[in-house]
């Protein structure tokens, strides 16, 4: 093969190979989570036992819930729950994440979640 041929042949599987590529970039999506109300229940009761890392409180808490407004504010409420009565010093050392008066508000929020929940489950038989 002469040298020319061989840039063309190598100029050709390279464009094909950026072409695939910016093919299945465009036609690919966006990997989507949508938060559930059963996230966020087992995120405030692993709260409230003593079993959720601020990793994974942020995680969660964190990520925008764009597609139901009531479990944004849930989230929000979550949000400020951590800002005001937020611990995380002490839960590295064995302790809470959050102070008994933070641990009150997330037990009332957990409440409030649950039974609106429960009533959404009645109107839907």
């Amino acid at each position: 093969m002469t040298p020319m041929a061989t840039f063309l042949l190598t100029f050709v599987v390279c464009l094909l190979i950026c072409g695939f590529m910016v093919a299945a970039l465009l036609l690919s999506r966006t990997p989507r989570y949508r938060t559930s109300a059963d996230d966020l229940l087992t995120l405030l009761d692993e709260t409230l036992e003593n079993r959720v890392s601020e990793a994974r409180w942020h995680t969660i808490v964190g990520y925008p819930i764009r597609h139901d407004p009531y479990l944004e504010n849930v989230r929000r409420r979550c949000q400020a729950i951590m800002d005001e009565y937020g611990q995380p010093w002490r839960f590295e050392q064995g302790g809470s994440l959050f102070s008994g008066t933070g641990l009150e508000e997330i037990r009332a929020l957990r409440q409030h979640l649950t039974a609106r929940l429960s009533l959404n489950d009645r109107r839907t038989f």
